[in-house]
């Protein structure tokens, strides 16, 4: 059997976000963010499920960290919750919600875990909705003190620090589709959402690097290639200008190339964002790496619709399974756009677990998605890719966004009923691969 090494120093982690683990939803001086009240409202969310307590990780990040160590992760991946630390987002602090991510930190750092910590991922604070959400430009510039006070508290100790999480999602599937918080559905909200995302990542960027020179400040795209049904000239025609037009083409472009693509601009319309005066030199400046979460791929026929591939295999998420992608889309992207180091930041998959009779969750699809999939980053890299780790999507089964609590992306069960931590068969699996450096 082939054993695939990966480089001594590469990074085996993985990742969780504040609102779908934390809980303690009001608790410790907590302010409301856009998801608190998403969730709450009735219909938005599949069984009406909230993330009022979700994995109660807020009280119980000792046990998860043990948990982490027993895996023997190199690295934790996190996101803070800006209503947590700044309830209002604008002022005045809450001391609790700072000491709780201090202590979550100090105990990575006590069992040899690097934090990687994410500055935005979704929980936007309620009150800054109310002025405008992401529409208002002005937000961008209290993402940026935001930034001051969370780089101030952690920087002598996280060193990776990433603005935004999938800013593609915040702005369409929050403010285009509806489907996210805060449930907009407007185009051209929704593009000038993405502009001032993008701007507020700028501006991010420049307060990490003003504070201290020495971290390293990125951030993460969720990328999903489109490419051909069959190998026909039309549908590659067709796949290529759905790829060209969409979202991920239009943050690579933007954040590594200084403009807006061209495909894309002329798509949107009259609704393209207003674009102020230096916005693009800010959003474009040079960053110390990216995060890619990778699922799967958009697969497109002739005529540009999406189609499902025949006799693939397919996730809870109804996203086909298919490493090979993730191997094309890296070595794409890294001969297209001059790319700082780069990290797979997500990538996992939602199957039906269920607990056995012998008390263990045996979820030989994960393991098999997992190993399928470290062995495309392996001959990524292989290939010249400049990939430094992976962290798994996700330590835990949690809050699943829309779909509340019935996808389990976790390589830890947890009994939402009890709070319990199973550790499944996959996890025991990536323990190994983490031991060795290597899948077999």
């Amino acid at each position: 059997m082939t054993i695939y090494r990966f480089p001594s120093n590469f990074l085996w982690g993985a990742a969780t976000a504040s609102y779908q683990i934390e809980g303690a939803w009001n608790q410790d001086g907590k302010g409301e963010s856009i998801w608190d009240r998403f969730s709450h409202t009735p219909g938005k969310v599949t069984h009406g499920d909230t993330g009022d307590v979700a994995c109660d990780h807020y009280h119980r990040y000792p046990e998860d960290i043990a948990l982490m160590r027993q895996l023997g992760l190199k690295a934790y991946r996190f996101s803070i919750a800006w209503p947590r630390v700044i309830p209002n987002g604008v002022a005045p602090l809450n001391p609790a919600g700072l000491d709780f991510y201090d202590s979550l930190v100090d105990r990575l750092l006590a069992a040899n875990i690097q934090p990687f910590a994410t500055l935005y991922h979704w929980d936007l604070p309620q009150a800054l909705e109310d002025k405008g959400g992401w529409q208002n430009r002005d937000t961008a510039h209290y993402f940026a003190d935001y930034t001051a006070v969370m780089v101030k508290r952690l920087g002598d100790r996280v060193k990776h620090w990433a603005t935004f999480n999938e800013p593609g999602v915040a702005a369409f599937a929050g403010n285009l589709w509806g489907e996210h918080a805060p449930g907009i559905k407007d185009i051209k909200m929704a593009l000038q959402a993405a502009h001032n995302i993008l701007v507020a990542h700028g501006l991010s960027v420049q307060t990490i690097r003003s504070l201290d020179s020495q971290l390293q400040a990125g951030i993460v795209l969720n990328l999903w290639p489109h490419e051909a049904a069959t190998g026909s000239p039309a549908e590659i025609a067709a796949a290529e200008k759905s790829w060209q037009e969409g979202g991920d083409v239009l943050f690579l472009d933007t954040l590594f190339l200084g403009h807006y693509p061209v495909a894309g601009w002329q798509a949107s319309g009259a609704n393209h964002p207003q674009v102020a005066p230096g916005d693009m030199a800010l959003i474009s400046q040079k960053l110390d790496f990216m995060g890619i979460n990778y699922y799967s791929r958009v697969l497109v026929d002739a005529s540009g619709e999406r189609v499902r591939a025949e006799g693939a295999e397919y996730t809870e998420m109804n996203w086909e399974v298919h490493a090979p992608a993730l191997y094309r889309l890296l070595t794409r992207i890294s001969r297209e756009y001059r790319l700082p180091p780069l990290y797979i930041t997500e990538n996992g998959a939602a199957f039906q677990d269920t607990l056995s009779a012998d008390g263990k969750i045996h979820d030989p699809r994960r393991e098999s998605y997992l190993r399928e999939h470290f062995i495309q980053a392996h001959q990524a890299i292989q290939n010249g890719v400049d990939l430094r780790g992976y962290f798994v999507w996700s330590l835990l089964d949690n809050f699943e966004w829309g779909h509340g609590f019935t996808k389990r992306f976790g390589l830890i069960r947890v009994d939402y009923e009890t709070q319990k931590r199973t550790l499944k068969d996959s996890a025991e699996w990536y323990a190994g691969v983490i031991r060795e450096n290597a899948v077999e």
